[in-house]
């Protein structure tokens, strides 16, 4: 299971700290962004695994389209925490926060498209992009 919720924390301890919260929510945020990111890479390799064997070509277009949504937003995730690991009081500014908003972002809607595929659902933009109508 890809970690949002470690990614989703740190996302509200930074606003937490940017709106004058206590210092140490930052600290947390940092250390939940490296949690997630080793939840993440350990993630990534269980869908690697998984998206090998796939043998239908439709099937492995939207793993491998899910795949790609996680990987933004692990990229993304490192790059704040490369920019953070510079700061030393490893908190993050209103820039930083505005793009892991949009890394949050990424991420949920990488969630639920996951989440209608496992329902059984494919959604329209996907069986339009396939050819498949109706």
């Amino acid at each position: 299971m890809f970690p949002l919720g470690l990614f989703a924390m740190a996302v509200i301890f930074d606003v937490a700290v940017v709106l004058g919260g206590p210092s140490i929510l930052g600290a947390l945020a940092y250390w939940n962004v490296v949690a997630g990111l080793i939840g993440g890479v350990l993630s990534g390799l269980a869908s690697a695994v998984d998206l090998i064997f796939v043998r239908q070509p439709d099937a492995k277009r939207l793993g491998v389209l899910r795949t790609l949504l996680n990987m933004a937003v692990l990229i993304l995730f490192a790059v704040i925490f490369m920019v953070r690991i510079g700061a030393h009081d490893r908190q993050a500014g209103p820039g930083l926060l505005l793009v892991e908003l949009f890394a949050l972002a990424i991420g949920g809607f990488g969630a639920w498209f996951g989440g209608e595929l496992a329902g059984g659902r494919t959604p329209a933009f996907v069986r339009s992009a396939l050819g498949h109508r109706g």
